[in-house]
């Protein structure tokens, strides 16, 4: 038999060998694959209803552990993680759940009892079991009971029941009033932001106008900047709903927004700041105010509402300045939807489209008076005629007055004339008209790098980097026992350094004396 027969055969069981030993590996792999799944996917635990509320009730029970304790430490950073938890608490807050809570926390024969279960409903004193009965412990802190109400207060909030919900946020008020503590400061806030949203969606918030008035005077003179911030937001608010924006502006120039304050209140109040200011007339002001207000906004879909707001007026703000806000702007998920007038609107006034921008206009009124900007974009008529003006300049350099006026759907040559003149003289153009032959002649385009633009904006990038910074500084915290220890190390080096040095010098004075007896 010759080698090549041999050699084959050979290569061939060797084959066969190794697809033998792969097929092996394979099924074992996939055995050990099928055995890790099962244990490393194991079935999810549904929870029941009486499991997610004995959960509820534990994190509403920690939270009284974090109010005591920030009452006894005076450290304010346990009851804003309490309140943080607050929006994501809501959604789960029911009426056995209250119930429960109320019944452990308080004596059977408490008044406050009483009446918080009350305003939940009779249905609810009937989920209160055995254990939640004998698990009553009196409530120690007047801080554990104000949140309780304020639980009480969110839940009727959400149940539509307003009537019940003014009667109990009375009583609120006026118990944080009496108590006056500087551990209530934060729940206070809290405490009137619910209190005058039961007032705004029952149409009675001229009501509460001279309540918030003298909270906040009460509150600045403590020296509270959480309620000071929330109770100056809610008066700004009341003021806009009845469109008294003269008070507003005095509102704001006689007091002083706390630069502790919260990002969310700031971002509402440099809103509502960006907003007076754009009423009078002053656009750069508004257009810093609303820029740091979307970006002081927490950017999550809790605040959209927030945000398109914000934005719509930021982008009538940025028309009137003469800019031209970006495309992108418009096609965020959370912005697309409800800027869409406002996009309409500022293609007319990018295009200078007179006609497009009264369809527009006319179209989405409704819209635009909803959101209290109507009489804003009123005023951007005269920035579609500036803009049309200004692209006819830049496209001819001779253009009669009638051609102009076909262009700018005007009424008359009149009426182009005196237009045209205007924009000569606010420097939106560079050209000249002649009256006697009717036409407008525009000049040679000028280089922007040999005029102050460039300056100008480098200038205000540079003082928004600064403010940054600054505003970085002051958001810096450092703990308190480090720092005094530090200092006393520091005073003890010293305090040694001072007893060496006089050491010395005394052993100077020996060796001198020594020296003078020889």
């Amino acid at each position: 038999m010759s080698e090549a027969p041999r050699r084959s055969t050979r290569l061939n069981k060797a084959q066969e060998d190794d697809s033998k030993g792969k097929s092996k590996a394979v099924d074992q792999d996939v055995e050990m694959e099928d055995s890790t799944a099962e244990t490393a996917a194991p079935k999810e635990k549904v929870l029941t209803g009486k499991e997610l509320e004995a959960l509820a009730i534990a994190d509403i029970k920690q939270h009284f552990v974090l109010f005591t304790k920030s009452a006894k430490t005076h450290e304010t950073r346990f009851a804003t993680r309490a309140l943080r938890s607050v929006s994501s608490l809501r959604k789960r807050l029911t009426a056995p759940i209250l119930a429960r809570t109320i019944a452990s926390h308080y004596d059977k024969e408490d008044a406050a009892r009483k009446t918080l279960l009350g305003y939940i409903g009779a249905d609810a004193a009937s989920n209160i079991t055995a254990e939640d009965e004998t698990s009553t412990t009196k409530v120690d802190t007047p801080e554990v009971d104000v949140y309780l109400h304020l639980l009480v207060m969110i839940f009727l909030l959400d149940q539509g029941q307003l009537e019940k919900g003014i009667e109990l946020s009375n009583a609120t008020v006026k118990t944080v009033q009496d108590l006056n503590r500087r551990s209530l400061d934060q729940l206070a806030a809290k405490v009137y932001f619910y209190y005058a949203r039961f007032y705004e969606l029952s149409g009675r918030l001229s009501e509460i106008r001279p309540v918030l008035l003298n909270a906040q005077r009460t509150a600045t003179l403590r020296r509270d900047d959480d309620t000071q911030s929330t109770l100056i937001n809610l008066l700004l608010r009341n003021y806009f709903h009845y469109n008294l924006y003269d008070q507003a502006d005095k509102l704001v120039s006689k007091t002083t927004f706390p630069e502790a304050a919260t990002n969310n209140q700031l971002a509402r109040y440099m809103y509502y700041l960006g907003r007076i200011k754009a009423i009078q007339l002053e656009y750069t002001e508004s257009h810093q105010s609303l820029l740091q207000a979307v970006r002081k906004a927490p950017q999550n879909n809790i605040t959209a509402g927030f945000q398109q707001e914000a934005n719509k007026l930021l982008i009538i703000v940025q028309l009137l300045m003469g800019e031209i806000p970006e495309r992108s702007l418009f096609r965020q998920p959370v912005l697309r939807k409800a800027l869409a007038p406002y996009f309409q609107i500022t293609q007319a006034v990018r295009v200078g489209d007179l006609n497009k921008f009264q369809e527009t206009l006319a179209a989405h009124a409704p819209t635009f008076n909803a959101d209290k900007n109507y009489t804003l974009i009123l005023r951007l008529r005269h920035n579609v005629i500036k803009t049309g003006i200004r692209m006819i300049s830049l496209s001819y350099s001779r253009i009669s007055l009638r051609d102009v006026c076909l262009k700018l759907h005007l009424d008359s040559e009149e009426d182009a004339e005196y237009i045209v003149a205007k924009s000569i003289r606010d420097g939106v153009i560079d050209a000249t008209i002649d009256h006697e032959k009717g036409y407008m002649r525009s000049k040679e385009n000028v280089d922007i790098y040999s005029t102050n633009e460039p300056q100008h904006a480098f200038h205000q990038r540079i003082g928004f980097c600064l403010k940054l910074h600054n505003d970085s500084v002051k958001a810096m915290r450092f703990p308190l026992k480090a720092v005094n220890t530090d200092a006393a190390e520091v005073e003890a080096a010293r305090d040694q350094e001072r007893t060496l040095v006089q050491e010395i010098a005394e052993a100077d004075e020996d060796m001198d004396e020594d020296h003078d007896e020889l």
